[in-house]
């Protein structure tokens, strides 16, 4: 036990000494939860809109009213054709118009929307922010004693829909993943290009406590990560940590240890350092980004990459948080992407350690 200490020992020094180590495992974190946070957002803010109104009754004003007070929308002018405000959005100085029938008031019906859909996310986002705040206008001048009364839609979780409710749960998924898989299975490739990882393997400590003992330091740092990137959420990002704390740790803490386990596999295959980078940036950093759900629905996906999706650890970690964090489920609730993940965790471990097994028998 003296003798695995060392080695942990070792290994915390080695990465504490080494400054470029030290910036990738604690100021990427920190700038890409600024970056996603803040920089990197779909929040629906400032749409350039024109109204088209022949009308000028109480409830149309109110309306308008309503929308340009609001922070997502920037009310430019009032026009009295749609044809002008439909020239404006092809002109590019608008970027959506809201027209109002001249019997709006009666019926409190007859709205169209035109909007630039170069974007068709944002358009729907755009289309349904106003569409909310046109209801809520309707359903204030109707009152209780309505015949008609408006429908309104009613946000959970995320009545703000902010963006970094979404992305927070994804940026850790990301993160943990790539620090924790590509800094074991880089450092243990270290050792074999300078020749320093037979001398360790002739050591009185058997092979595999050298490779625990190398992955203990980035599992312990992992941790710290975690800490600071929940802390930032809470109190910088202003995402709410719903659900237990304490399941939010110990289903990152399974999720750590797979991505150990899948940097000592790569570790095991990468011959250099470069090759060990790489096969982290192709099999960990594109699926992740582009598969796991982090931007894209999985359910938006072709049939095929949904598939392929299903072997995307991240996928089951942010989906996990996603709902521990902002919804506030229990343990439960997740209990199938626990499983998933420990049936990954084991899988990979095993195949890590056979291979790093069959590699010293040769």
């Amino acid at each position: 036990m003296k003798q695995f200490l060392s080695f942990i020992i070792k290994e915390t020094k080695h990465i504490t000494r080494d400054a470029r180590t030290m910036l990738i495992l604690f100021g990427m974190p920190i700038v890409l939860m600024l970056l996603f946070g803040f920089a990197i957002t779909n929040d629906v803010r400032d749409v350039r809109v024109v109204v088209v109104t022949s009308s000028t009754d109480h409830l149309t004003q109110r309306a308008v009213e309503r929308i340009g007070v609001s922070e997502y929308f920037q009310i430019l002018t009032t026009l009295p054709t749609p044809s002008q405000a439909e020239r404006m959005i092809r002109n590019q100085q608008a970027d959506m118009a809201i027209v109002f029938a001249p019997n709006f008031a009666s019926k409190r019906s007859g709205v169209q929307f035109i909007v630039d859909a170069a974007d068709p996310n944002m358009a729907q986002q755009w289309t349904a922010y106003a569409q909310s705040i046109i209801m809520q206008a309707v359903q204030e001048q109707a009152g209780a004693a309505a015949t008609q009364p408006a429908v309104l839609t009613k946000l959970l979780y995320n009545p703000q829909m902010l963006s970094a409710y979404n992305l927070v749960p994804a940026i850790m998924g990301m993160l943990l993943l790539l620090i924790c898989a590509m800094m074991t299975s880089v450092s243990i490739v270290r050792e074999k290009e300078r020749g320093t990882m037979e001398v360790l393997l002739v050591s009185p400590v058997r092979p595999i406590m050298i490779i625990v003992a190398k992955a203990v330091p980035y599992l312990v740092q992992a941790l710290v990560i975690l800490v600071v990137i929940l802390l930032m959420s809470r109190h910088v990002l202003a995402v709410p940590l719903a659900g237990g704390v304490g399941w939010i740790v110990a289903v990152s803490l399974l999720y750590i240890l797979l991505a150990l386990s899948l940097g000592l596999l790569i570790s095991s295959i990468a011959s250099t350092q470069l090759m060990a980078l790489l096969l982290s940036a192709m099999v960990l950093l594109l699926p992740t980004v582009m598969l796991s759900g982090m931007l894209f629905p999985i359910e938006s996906m072709p049939e095929i990459l949904q598939w392929v999706s299903a072997i995307i650890p991240p996928r089951y970690y942010i989906d996990a948080m996603r709902r521990l964090m902002i919804m506030g489920v229990g343990i439960g609730d997740v209990m199938k992407d626990v499983v998933v993940l420990a049936v990954m965790t084991v899988v990979l471990l095993g195949a890590a350690l056979a291979k790093f097994n069959k590699r010293l028998d040769l």
